[in-house]
């Protein structure tokens, strides 16, 4: 039998899914209404980086949202963990990604009023979510936290909006993100005005005990705490 050589046609369709996020509410609420809201890394989910929100020193007074990537999948211990996108129909889904985030924060102003405050946090393949958010969403973003992930290429091309304070973050270990990638990323902020804040620890791919408190002392300076 001869093999159909035929190129198939590919063709795109939207489509409405719903994505999850979690939120906690400020424990010390001063009606200042500043939100920290993260993105997990890659066969996490939105339960898993709350709670590491919740460590960052202050976060206490900041009300904390964790957003779930749209693509859920069961991990080898059969827990429902989420990844953000692939490579296939890239720009597609670079744009729904940031439509959806553009949605969560939408659905928070309804409920609590508009942030005075925003710092967008990312950990891993949730770096690039948190570089989208506060660059081409509605919403700009005092701050980002990017802990072991790079810049995404499309933003290094060029992007209207000022940049805000980024920390970034990686172990030395670190294969993923290399603390020589998060010196090409620092360098590229920088020269565009981003005050810049690294952190490179002595550690591997993970969001430890550092970032956490340089995360912390971030909060301080652009919310109080």
């Amino acid at each position: 039998m001869t093999p159909d050589t035929t190129a198939a046609e590919i063709r795109l369709v939207a489509a409405t899914v719903h994505g999850r996020y979690a939120l906690r509410a400020p424990a010390n609420d001063d009606g200042r209404h500043r939100w920290l809201v993260g993105f997990h890394g890659y066969a996490h989910n939105a339960e898993i980086f709350l709670e590491t929100l919740r460590a960052v020193p202050g976060a206490e007074s900041w009300r904390l949202a964790s957003v779930q990537a749209l693509h859920p999948f069961y991990n080898r211990t059969n827990k429902v963990v989420a990844n953000w996108m692939t490579r296939q129909d890239r720009e597609h889904a670079i744009a729904d990604n940031i439509a959806y985030v553009d949605a969560v924060l939408e659905d928070m102003a309804t409920s609590f009023g508009a942030p005075e405050s925003l710092v967008f946090a990312g950990f891993s393949q949730g770096v690039a979510m948190a570089y989208r958010a506060a660059m081409r969403g509605k919403h700009p973003a005092r701050a980002i936290v990017a802990a072991g992930g790079d810049l995404p290429p499309e933003l290094a091309a060029g992007v209207t909006r000022a940049w805000p304070t980024v920390v970034i973050a990686t172990g030395r270990r670190d294969t993923y993100y290399t603390p020589e990638l998060l010196e090409r990323d620092a360098a590229f902020l920088a020269a565009r005005g981003a005050e810049v804040r690294r952190c490179v620890f002595e550690g591997g791919h993970e969001w430890a005990p550092a970032v956490r408190d340089v995360a912390g002392k971030l909060l301080v300076d652009i919310g109080g705490g």
